[in-house]
């Protein structure tokens, strides 16, 4: 179980959101926390601690008025930290090998993949030729229905039909080299973890699995820690002290 950071971007800031708040029109979201600093500032700062697989997030579509700006500043941290952060957001077959070329370790995808409800493995399979198996993050964020934990796409706006289980997590596997998973109802607002979804993913865990959501305290970490069988990396965002919270820094990552 290893910390891994994130810098999430929108409207060409770093900041920390409410995940479920997202949309694309007028650009909006509910704010946790807006950083003073740029993501190169972030991205150099792990990368001075050796913290590796961490993941940036390009939280504009490509057609918004801020994408620019945002996809600048995913660029300016893939440069400080080169091969040691990931990078998502409107990731394409053609446009991936620009931010691997960048600097970014992996590309992590969503909407491309997941479209109209379903997976497009047509398009999974164009994507894994383009960047390699050891380039790509299947990023499976979900939502809770009914008893079940749904893929959501589309910066965590649209349900898919597609639900979070072994053999589907088993399907996938052979095109990933990663899976990075929000648990979208809790994102943003540390006030735990999806204690169900936490321990679907230990039980299996037979590929890196980064789980993010809810983490609002030490005892949710043990608690992710046990769920998940020891088998889940993780990532902080609102609650931690880099982003106005209590949690801190220097203790999660070890003092590296």
């Amino acid at each position: 179980m290893e910390f891994r950071p994130c810098i999430d971007i929108h409207n060409g800031k770093v900041k920390q959101i409410v995940g479920g708040s997202l949309t694309d029109a007028g650009n909006q979201a509910e704010e946790n926390f807006v950083a003073e600093q740029d993501a190169a500032f972030f991205a150099e700062l792990y990368r001075r601690r050796q913290i590796r697989g961490g993941h940036i997030i390009l939280l504009n579509p490509p057609q918004s008025e801020y994408y620019q700006e945002t996809k600048a500043q995913a660029l300016a941290a893939l440069g400080a930290y080169p091969g040691g952060m990931q990078v998502g957001g409107g990731i394409r077959p053609e446009n991936a090998e620009e931010f691997l070329e960048a600097g970014a370790s992996h590309v992590i995808v969503t909407s491309y993949v997941f479209r109209e409800g379903m997976i497009h493995y047509g398009s999974l399979e164009r994507l894994c030729t383009a960047v390699g198996k050891e380039h790509l993050v299947l990023d499976l964020s979900c939502r809770k229905r009914a008893d079940s934990y749904y893929i959501v796409t589309d910066r965590w706006q649209n349900f898919t039909e597609e639900r979070i289980e072994v053999p589907l997590l088993e399907k996938l596997s052979a095109y990933a080299d990663e899976f990075l998973i929000h648990a979208v109802d809790v994102e943003g607002k540390a006030s735990g973890i999806e204690t169900g979804l936490a321990a679907l993913l230990g039980k299996w865990g037979k590929i890196p699995i980064t789980y993010a959501g809810g983490i609002g305290s030490y005892e949710d970490l043990e608690q992710l820690k046990r769920l998940g069988r020891d088998k889940l990396n993780f990532t902080i965002g609102s609650a931690l002290d880099l982003f106005g919270g209590v949690l801190e820094f220097e203790k999660i990552c070890g003092g590296r």
